[in-house]
């Protein structure tokens, strides 16, 4: 088959694609709150779901990580800006989900935005069970967590026969704490760690991994604005990760991968 030809019979606009889909969202009504993941930056990685929502909404709730592109989407809207940053003043959550009760109970159609998924490390959970508590009505759209979809966007496999058989999701805010995980633990499944919210304490952890047992050889990347034309990574080893993200100049927000997955990445990049 010629490509004009392909061409010709493959290719349509979005919006033919969607009649075919036939997907009929459903209504956001007055004094309802939808809590809702925009995936790890890309617009182009929202579900159908959170699209609809957020072109019914007059009231959007929103954190640091969702772009301005997707935010633009709920036009009309009166917006609510709730982003958290460690170690930057930003919104309490008991006042977040003060505001969350009082505009439903002003009558509002409310979007609740979170970058990633809302239960995955979003305080989604929080959120719904306050919520739930104050017999505000409530769903949850869920949203590409950001721990599997970057991984995927920078080439790297969540899941690989012969390398794992489980993937570790985990936050690295309290790393160093009394608070903290045990990583020496996690370091003995020998299965691959994603973690959230760890990079001012990336040097801590990588250390508590190689304590627990993991070689200093195993493969390691950091992923910053995973998706978006801001995206970068670094791929390292364990024992030289953190010495080699500093260098390249990577802050938080990002992700750290350890594990063999990563090494995926070169390979499936045709890398020697």
């Amino acid at each position: 088959m010629s490509g004009s030809a392909k061409q010709k019979n493959g290719n349509g606009t979005v919006e033919q694609a969607l009649a075919r889909l036939n997907f009929k969202p459903r209504s956001l009504e007055p004094g309802h709150v939808w809590l809702a993941g925009a995936g790890p930056g890309d617009p182009g990685c929202l579900t159908l779901e959170v699209l609809a929502a957020l072109g019914q909404c007059d009231a959007l709730v929103y954190d640091a990580l969702v772009s301005a592109d997707v935010v633009a989407v709920a036009e009309g809207a009166e917006l609510f800006f709730a982003g958290k940053r460690g170690g930057q003043p930003s919104m309490k959550q008991d006042d977040i989900t003060t505001l969350l009760v009082r505009l439903a109970r002003e009558g509002r159609r409310v979007i609740r935005l979170k970058g990633g998924d809302p239960y995955i490390f979003g305080r989604g959970g929080e959120e719904a069970l306050a919520l739930a508590r104050e017999g505000i009505p409530f769903r949850v759209l869920p949203g590409l967590t950001s721990g599997l979809s970057a991984l995927a966007a920078t080439g790297i496999p969540a899941t690989m026969r012969g390398i794992n058989k489980a993937v570790i999701l985990a936050t690295g805010h309290a790393a160093g704490t009394d608070d903290d995980l045990d990583w020496a633990a996690i370091a003995r499944t020998g299965q691959p760690v994603v973690i959230y919210m760890g990079m001012a304490n990336l040097p801590v952890i990588a250390a508590s991994l190689l304590k627990g047992g993991l070689a200093p050889s195993t493969p390691a990347a950091v992923i910053v604005a995973a998706t978006t034309p801001q995206e970068r990574i670094v791929v390292a080893t364990l024992a030289t990760i953190s010495e080699e993200a500093a260098a390249a100049g990577l802050t938080a927000p990002a992700l750290i991968v350890v594990g063999g997955i990563v090494a995926m990445r070169a390979a499936l990049a045709g890398e020697p």
